[in-house]
């Protein structure tokens, strides 16, 4: 299972305001994410799930500040794709946790 930070900004908007494309990428997430998970950060989105579909989601949500007026769009992603034993979004957390105590 993969862990993907994606991250979608719109140039060309005339506002330095991001929310609203977010809020429009928040809504596709919302509608097509199927068995994926993920979690809204304050400078990104984490999604967790099988690699292709995850891109296949991320490449509906590039789409998604075009088809809200952005001129040009932006899509960093981090991927992590651990294969020696199962992981996950809460796992990665806690393992720092527990190592802070």
């Amino acid at each position: 299972m993969a862990i993907v930070e994606v991250s979608i900004v719109p140039l060309g908007t005339g506002t330095t305001s991001l929310s609203p494309f977010v809020a429009a990428c928040e809504k596709e997430l919302r509608e097509n994410s199927g068995d994926l998970k993920y979690e809204l950060t304050p400078m990104g989105t984490i999604i967790e799930g099988d690699l292709d579909e995850i891109f296949k989601l991320i490449r509906r949500l590039h789409e998604v500040p075009f088809k809200n007026g952005a001129e040009r769009v932006s899509t960093s992603i981090k991927i992590d794709d651990r294969r020696d034993k199962p992981g996950s979004m809460e796992q990665k957390v806690k393992s720092v946790e527990d190592k802070l105590k």
